[in-house]
């Protein structure tokens, strides 16, 4: 491996760099979108797959052949990238790896989980892509770096060539789509909803579980290419931790709020978001919802009752008495609402790699529950329909040993002309079901407007 990075003495809109390589299969841009948000820090790019790694139900494959490990996803992918460490210094967080995603579907090869019917749009249960070469864009100092493994050439190269591409890049045209009303369909309706809240709170009522997130999936017909509508998507809803992803068959459009996992230099930090409100459509109106979340008692309940569960997953992987909440109730606005967000940090254990202090945490608490087990049987059940990509994780691990995960929410998935999306939220036993039915639509609403190209 000749590894190799410099930096450009120009810089230019990480969204018109991604619209060169929008269309290419594998191509995948981790956008930090909100320009306003300090977590917007870095946004990059994968140019030219060296691998591609997929699993699905335990079955691995590598560039589409049969890979044999006796392992689930996550230590099938760690064995992969222990075998190509990489020792450079650089305060960059990411400079070579891999980039992909973990559908939700993946905790079923961690644990004996109930399989229910299929989702409408599917996906793997795991698809990471190495790639050869890097575009870096250091959003607060204005700087692009390029990076290369030197695989397909040697890497002076391979920078030389990328180098070249970007010096040509002109602004992309604006958006325009003309408007299409979609016709939605869902797993549920606002009574079957609500029923389905009333049956979790029997549960909660029973001992089963205390906090739980119901969610239900919307799905409709979009022949509309997918890259534009992120674009579109990323200008409505711009959030820290979106991106977009061009697979073989399928693509990801994602514009979420929250992280999974955080991991720099050994130290990691989850940061669960429990707590929903509109914004207003005044100054007042957006205060009066901003303090309606900060002084909500049902939502405080929530969010410790997460930050129990997510101080116990990274205790697993974390040295001991290393593990403490260094923010708590903090309030996050977006372009469509107001969240309740906490941050949890630790120190990784000596051993333990990122992937597995993602596998130890996976899924997150936020969008599962607790008792963890016992919730996720309980929300297959109630949910009726598997969720697939939603509320699984997409991100990156460095070679060096860093890692940076979301909590896929906000998010698009596209195939074979249809678009599906999850919504949902977290329930406890002081939930109220009509309000926890708004707060679908709340959160919905910025996606169906993007699917049907409303400006």
């Amino acid at each position: 491996m000749q590894f190799k990075l410099i930096t450009l003495d120009h810089y230019v809109n990480p969204v018109d760099v991604a619209a060169l390589f929008a269309h290419e299969t594998d191509s995948i841009f981790l956008d930090s979108a909100q320009a306003d948000s300090p977590k917007s820090e870095y946004t990059f790019i994968g140019v030219r797959p060296i691998w591609r790694f997929v699993s699905n139900k335990g079955q691995h494959k590598l560039n589409g052949k049969p890979l044999q490990h006796p392992g689930d996803c996550f230590e099938a992918l760690d064995a992969l990238l222990s075998d190509m460490p990489l020792n450079f210094k650089s305060p960059l967080p990411f400079v070579a790896g891999a980039m992909g995603f973990f559908s939700y579907e993946a905790a079923k090869q961690l644990e004996e989980l109930p399989d229910t019917v299929t989702h409408p749009v599917t996906v793997p249960d795991a698809y990471f892509v190495l790639y050869d070469n890097l575009i870096i864009f250091d959003l607060k100092n204005k700087q692009i770096h390029l990076t290369a493994l030197g695989h397909f050439e040697d890497a002076e190269t391979s920078l030389k060539n990328i180098r070249a591409v970007l010096e040509k890049v002109t602004p992309s045209p604006p958006v325009i789509l003309p408007e299409n009303p979609k016709v939605f369909h869902s797993n549920f309706d606002r009574e079957t909803y609500i029923e389905a809240v009333d049956k979790m709170r029997h549960y909660m009522e029973e001992g089963d579980t205390y906090i739980a997130n119901m969610t239900r999936q919307v799905w409709c017909d979009s022949p509309e290419d997918g890259f534009t509508l992120y674009r579109q998507l990323r200008e409505k809803n711009g959030a820290p931790f979106g991106g977009y992803l061009h697979a073989e068959d399928f693509e990801i459009l994602s514009s979420s709020p929250e992280a999974f996992l955080r991991i720099v230099d050994r130290k990691v930090e989850t940061r669960p978001i429990k707590g929903t409100t509109p914004r207003g459509a005044t100054a007042e109106e957006d205060r009066y919802y901003r303090d309606l979340l900060k002084n909500s008692e049902k939502d405080h309940s929530e969010l410790l009752m997460v930050v129990d569960l997510e101080r116990n997953d990274l205790s697993k992987v974390c040295a001991p008495h290393t593990v403490e909440v260094t923010e708590l109730f903090q309030i996050e606005s977006y372009a469509t609402v107001h969240h309740l967000v906490c941050a949890i940090t630790g120190t990784l254990k000596p051993g333990i790699s990122p992937v597995m202090a993602v596998r130890a945490c996976y899924p997150g608490g936020s969008i599962t529950g607790t008792p963890k087990i016992r919730t996720m049987e309980i929300i297959d059940e109630l949910e009726g329909t598997s969720r697939n990509l939603y509320t699984g994780s997409m991100g990156y691990f460095d070679l060096r040993g860093n890692a940076d995960f979301n909590i896929i929410i906000r998010t698009i998935l596209k195939k074979n002309g249809k678009a599906s999306f999850g919504i949902g939220g977290g329930i406890t036993w002081e939930s109220d079901p009509e309000s926890e039915w708004e707060e679908t639509i709340d959160k919905g609403r910025a996606l169906m407007e993007v699917l049907s190209c409303e400006k």
